[in-house]
């Protein structure tokens, strides 16, 4: 009789217990399915504001009820759940003793990963003659007046071991006169000849090929926080934006600046 009891009792906690796992699991996958849910409302939403437009949830944003949304070639967002507000912009966080800019600190990291590995076959180069001691990566435009200053200077940076990189930032946007001035420099046979004509504002040829990447330099550079030019992208992920006079940077790399 106590072994049929036994065996009775043990029969409904194995029950119980197997409709607990059941509810656990379902309850468990109902949570995990949430915020996949919330995130498609979000994009559904955006998207039927403007559909002409492509965006990507990249993750929960360090604000509680919202969602970072990159928007394809352009701006990140920051969107709340229910997909009816969001803002763009800086992100900062008070810490103890210090106020840190949230999202530049994770450009830094990015930008900082990016050019350790990219390739430089798409880039102008200026390298100087002796051993590179420092490296520049630049995001120009041939119409921008401090761009054609720096670039004036670019013998001067060479002269101290500084390599010059540039990369295609035509403010106007694509189409426009600027992209294909710049777009004729990356076609051309000598790249540096033509982009120095450029920015000195000489007439040249138009030749704008279908292979030229400053499309592409130009959606890089909206991707990793470049709003204006020159902008400067050191080896260590910092972005200098504007100019700064060779000298600047001889101090900055801890170099021995040319005499005037």
């Amino acid at each position: 009789m106590n072994f049929r009891i036994n065996s009775f009792v043990a029969l409904c906690v194995f029950a119980v217990l197997v409709c607990f796992g059941i509810y656990v699991q379902q309850s468990s996958l109902a949570q995990a399915e949430q915020p996949a849910t919330d995130q498609q409302l979000v994009v559904e939403k955006l998207k039927a504001a403007r559909p002409d437009l492509g965006f990507t949830i990249v993750g929960p944003a360090p604000i509680e009820g919202f969602y970072e949304v990159q928007v394809e070639n352009g701006p990140l967002f920051f969107v709340h759940s229910d997909g009816e507000y969001f803002f763009q912009g800086g992100l900062f966080q008070v810490q103890s003793g210090r106020i840190v800019d949230v999202l530049e600190k994770r450009l830094v990291e990015k930008r900082r990963a990016l050019f350790a590995d990219r390739s430089t076959e798409d880039m102008i180069i200026f390298k100087p003659e002796g051993k590179t001691a420092a490296i520049m990566n630049i995001f120009t435009d041939v119409d921008c007046g401090y761009c054609r200053k720096l670039h004036r200077e670019v013998p001067e940076l060479n002269a101290m071991g500084i390599e010059v990189r540039y990369l295609a930032y035509p403010r106007a946007g694509i189409p426009s006169a600027s992209y294909s001035k710049i777009a004729t420099a990356w076609c051309a046979e000598d790249q540096q000849d033509v982009l120095t004509k450029v920015k000195n504002g000489q007439s040249v040829p138009i030749e704008v090929c279908d292979d030229n990447p400053v499309a592409e330099h130009y959606a890089l550079g909206d991707s990793i926080g470049v709003t204006g030019t020159p902008a400067i992208v050191l080896m260590d992920g910092n972005l200098i934006p504007g100019y700064r006079p060779a000298k600047d940077f001889a101090e900055f790399f801890g170099l021995t600046p040319t005499d005037d």
